[in-house]
C-alpha cells in the first residue's frame, strides 16, 4: 500500500517561483508565503488578448464514505496533460478542518497525484478559510450589537435574524445555541447556531466575485433578517461590507502551489458541495484559462449536487465559460456499493455487483448528456480491484457509448493518467459541445426544485410542508426569484436519503427549509436531514494525528 505521507516527503518539491515561471508569472506578482506557496497579484498578471484555455471540470458519481478520488483523479489529469506536453493548470478548493480532523482526512490528493506542501495545505494554509470566519463572525457580532443597542424597536427584530455564527470544525453540539444571558450587559438572549465556514455565504461570495469591488457589492448584498415591520435588512443596512472587505483582501488573491511532479495548483476557496455549491473560486479559474492551455478543475461530491452546481451557479453567473469536457469518476468500491454489498466487502471480487451498480453511473452519466457536455468515465484504480471488475465497468460503459480510460495516477502519477488524458483531449477536439443550463432564470422557484429533482435526481415528486412553501414564496415576493436553487442534500444518495443506494426511483424529495443567500446570488434549498454543521466521526481521524518532537506532522492521511 502507498504511504502518501512517504511519497511526498521523499518528492522534489520546487520553489514556488519556479512553478510560477510555468506560467509565465514574474516573481514580483507573487507574494510568498514561504519556499512553496504564494499568492497571486490578479490585477498584476498581464492580459493576453484572444487566448483562453480549455477547462476540464472532474465530476463523479454518489460517492462511498471515504470517498473516491476525485481530487486524485484532477491532480493526476492535470500532470498526465503536462507530461504529454501541454501547458496545463490544475484548480481546487483548499481543504476544511472540519473533514481534515473528521471522518475523510485531507484534501491534497493521494499516492503519486498529491498537490505539496501537503500539511501545510491541508492545515492552516494561507489563512484563506480564517479570514471568511472571521469576516462572517465580524457581521455577527455587528448584528448582536445593534440588537443590544437598538432593542425591539430597531432595524432588526431579534425574533427574524437568520445570519447565524460559523467555524472551520465539525461540533454537533453549536448546531443550536442560545447566546445573550446573563443579564442586560451580555446582549439580546436569542436563540442562534453555527455552521460551519464551508457552509457560510461569506465562503461562496469569495468563491463567485471576480473582484474586490464585486466582493464588496455582494457583501453589502447579504440578507442577514427581517425588521419589526417584516422588511428583509441587508448587511449594508448596517455599514458592515467595508469592515469584511477588508479582512478578505488577502483571501481574495489565489494560492500558487504544485503537485508532486511540477505542475501548478491555483487552491483557492472551499465551499462544500452537499450543503454550499462546491467549487474553486472564479478568480483562480478565470486565472488559469488566461494563463495555461488547460485548466482542470473539480466540483464537489457526485453530478447531482457539485456538477449541477458549477453548470446552474457559477457557470450562470458568465464569469467562467461552460467546460469544454468533463470527466466522471467512478470506481469499483462505489458501485459495489451500490449494487448491493456491504462497505466492509467492497474490496472483495464482485463482477455481479459492479453490473448491478452499474445503474448509479448510468445516473450519473445522463445527468452529464442533460447539460450537453463532452465527458470521460475515469475508472480511478484501486489496489484491490480485479482485471474481471474493470474489463466489465469498461465494457458497460462502451456499450452505452461513453467514452471511458482506466485512470491509475494514484499508483505511478501523470504516466498513469495519460490514457484518461489522451481520451479528454479527444472529447474536446471530437464530440460536440452544446451546454445548456437546465432551467431559465425567470423559472419560479419551486418549479426550478422540482426540475432539480426529477431531471437530475430521478424524483417522482417533491414535497414540503406549508411553512416552507410560504417562506420560498416570501423570497419570490421580495425580488429574489431569479436567482438559481442551491439544493443542500445527502451526498451518499441521488435522493435525500442516505440509505438509498443504486439509482433510486418513485421517491419524494422533501424539502425541509429554505434560505436567501443574496449576497452569493441563490437560493439555498434544505432537504431531508442534512446538517450544516457535520459532526465527527466515532473515531475520528484527529485520533491519529501527532506532531513529534523535530516538529513533523504524522498520522495525517
Amino acid at each position: 500500500m502507498l504511504d502518501d505521507m512517504e511519497i511526498a516527503k521523499n518528492a522534489k518539491i520546487r520553489p514556488v517561483e519556479e512553478i510560477a515561471a510555468k506560467l509565465g508569472l514574474q516573481p514580483e506578482e507573487l507574494e510568498k508565503y514561504g519556499m512553496y506557496k504564494a499568492k497571486i497579484f490578479p490585477g498584476g498578471v498581464r492580459k493576453k488578448e484572444g487566448r483562453r484555455g480549455k477547462l476540464i471540470m472532474v465530476t463523479a458519481t454518489t460517492p462511498t464514505p471515504a470517498g473516491e478520488g476525485k481530487t486524485t483523479t484532477s491532480i493526476g489529469l492535470a500532470d498526465a496533460l503536462s507530461y504529454a506536453g501541454k501547458k496545463a493548470v490544475v484548480a481546487l478548493r483548499e481543504p476544511s478542518l472540519g473533514p481534515v480532523f473528521g471522518m475523510k482526512g485531507g484534501a491534497t490528493g493521494g499516492g503519486y497525484a498529491q498537490v505539496a506542501p501537503r500539511e501545510e495545505i491541508n492545515l492552516h494554509f494561507t489563512g484563506d478559510i480564517h479570514a471568511v470566519t472571521a469576516a462572517h463572525n465580524l457581521l455577527a457580532a455587528m448584528v448582536d450589537n445593534r440588537l443590544h443597542f437598538d432593542g425591539s424597536c430597531g432595524l432588526l427584530d431579534c425574533r427574524w435574524v437568520e445570519w447565524k455564527r460559523v467555524m472551520d470544525m465539525d461540533d454537533r453540539v453549536l448546531r443550536e445555541v442560545v447566546i445573550g444571558i446573563g443579564g442586560p450587559l451580555r446582549g439580546i438572549a436569542r436563540e442562534t447556531g453555527f455552521d460551519i465556514t464551508a457552509a457560510s455565504e461569506v465562503m461562496a461570495i469569495l468563491c463567485l466575485a471576480v473582484d474586490l469591488q464585486d466582493l464588496k457589492q455582494r457583501l453589502g448584498n447579504i440578507f442577514i433578517g427581517y425588521s419589526p415591520n417584516r422588511k428583509p435588512v441587508f448587511a449594508r443596512e448596517l455599514h458592515a461590507a467595508g469592515a469584511m472587505a477588508a479582512l478578505l483582501k488577502d483571501a481574495l488573491k489565489p494560492n500558487l502551489v504544485q503537485t508532486l511532479e511540477g505542475t501548478p495548483a491555483l487552491i483557492h476557496g472551499g465551499p462544500f458541495a452537499n450543503i454550499a455549491h462546491g467549487t474553486n473560486s472564479v478568480i483562480a479559474t478565470r486565472l488559469g484559462l488566461q494563463l495555461a492551455d488547460y485548466v482542470v478543475t473539480e466540483s464537489g461530491f457526485g453530478s447531482d449536487l457539485g456538477a449541477e452546481k458549477f453548470f446552474n451557479i457559477v457557470v450562470r453567473t458568465g464569469h467562467i465559460p461552460p467546460p469544454d469536457a468533463c470527466v466522471l469518476v467512478a470506481t469499483l468500491r462505489a458501485l459495489k456499493l451500490h449494487g448491493g454489498v456491504e462497505l466492509e466487502k467492497v474490496d472483495e471480487e464482485n463482477v455481479e455487483a459492479v453490473e448491478r451498480g452499474f445503474a448509479n453511473l448510468q445516473k450519473h452519466a445522463e445527468n452529464l448528456r442533460i447539460f450537453g457536455v463532452p465527458f470521460v468515465v475515469a475508472v480511478n484504480r484501486f489496489p484491490a480491484d480485479t482485471e474481471a471488475e474493470i474489463q466489465k465497468v469498461i465494457d458497460l460503459c462502451r456499450k452505452e457509448k461513453s467514452r471511458v480510460a482506466l485512470s491509475e495516477v494514484f499508483a505511478t502519477g501523470g504516466k498513469g493518467g495519460m490514457a484518461l488524458a489522451q481520451e479528454v483531449l479527444k472529447a474536446i477536439e471530437e464530440d460536440e459541445n452544446k451546454f445548456q443550463l437546465l432551467y431559465p432564470s425567470d423559472m419560479p422557484l419551486l418549479d426550478k426544485i422540482e426540475t432539480v429533482a426529477r431531471k437530475i435526481y430521478g424524483a417522482s415528486s417533491v414535497a414540503m410542508e406549508g411553512k416552507v412553501k410560504r417562506k420560498i414564496s416570501r423570497i419570490e415576493k421580495e425580488g429574489f426569484g431569479h436567482l438559481p436553487v442551491c439544493i443542500a442534500k445527502t451526498q451518499y444518495s441521488l435522493s435525500a436519503d442516505d440509505e438509498a443506494l443504486g439509482r433510486p426511483k418513485d421517491f419524494t424529495l422533501i424539502v425541509t427549509d429554505a434560505s436567501l443567500s443574496s449576497g452569493a446570488g441563490f437560493v439555498v434549498v434544505y432537504c431531508g436531514d442534512i446538517m450544516t454543521m457535520p459532526g465527527l466521526p466515532k473515531v475520528p481521524s484527529a485520533e491519529r494525528i501527532d506532531v513529534t518532537d523535530d516538529g513533523q506532522i504524522t498520522g495525517l492521511s
